[in-house]
């Protein structure tokens, strides 16, 4: 698989998902838009780094998950993406 290089943006929302962190938790600690994160989630996701749990951060729901309402549900960074920002670490 190819090696996926993080944006800034990607960086900073992966370090605060250590432990499962609701949407408003995301955008409150990284100053980003709705948009941005939306974005930089989705696409995380979808490579493996970032796994969707409940609202209550509960369960894992990924890949089940509704991407037009991302405030809904809490984020995790999978093993993969705790790897990611630990080669990128600064």
């Amino acid at each position: 698989m190819a090696k996926t290089k993080l944006t800034a943006s990607e960086r900073s929302i992966l370090r605060e998902l250590i432990f499962p962190e609701p949407f408003d938790h995301i955008q409150a600690e990284t100053g980003l838009s709705y948009g941005a994160i939306r974005d930089d989630l989705i696409n995380m996701i979808s490579h493996g780094f970032v796994e969707v749990y409940d609202a209550e951060a509960v369960s894992s729901i990924s890949p089940f998950y509704d991407s037009d309402q991302v405030e809904k549900f809490s984020y995790k960074a999978t093993k993969r993406g705790l790897k990611q920002i630990q080669n990128h670490a600064i």
